[in-house]
């Protein structure tokens, strides 16, 4: 009777284990693509803000009032969307270098659209996306 106690009792503990690293599992994967996914939106998000603030310079230098000022309020949501998936992005991570570097890339494409000339503006270009990839190969190490 003794020894059937003892293996029930070491059996309950194996299988107790076994569902607490099942569990964790589960957890940590659930994290990781919830990452994938906050990742991947914050990226996506800056893309479609950086190229409505290109629409809205180009509006600007092709004196299109009209087409200005419909641009200038859609710039205003798209940052409003990207900063609502930067704070997703903050409540996922626990790294503050990823965080600083999410922001520090929102002010590189919210500078597009203050560009004084084509070349200005291809630069600005040059440097939001280098921003977006430097972003995205950085959260790449956290999923």
């Amino acid at each position: 009777m003794l020894g059937t106690l003892l293996g029930a009792g070491v059996t309950h503990f194996f299988q107790r284990r076994a569902i607490e690293r099942t569990q964790e599992f589960t957890r940590g994967e659930r994290l990781r693509q919830e990452r994938i996914d906050a990742y991947s939106a914050y990226a996506g998000a800056l893309v479609d803000y950086r190229r409505v603030l290109m629409d809205r310079w180009f509006s600007r230098q092709e004196d299109r009032a009209e087409d200005g000022a419909e641009s200038r309020f859609r710039s205003y949501e798209m940052r409003s969307e990207a900063q609502q998936a930067l704070f997703r992005v903050q409540l996922l991570t626990g790294d503050d270098d990823l965080v600083r570097l999410a922001w520090q890339t929102l002010d590189h494409v919210s500078d597009v659209h203050r560009a004084e000339d084509r070349d200005d503006l291809a630069e600005r270009r040059r440097v939001s996306r280098e921003a977006i990839n430097a972003f995205v190969a950085a959260a790449k190490r956290h999923v």
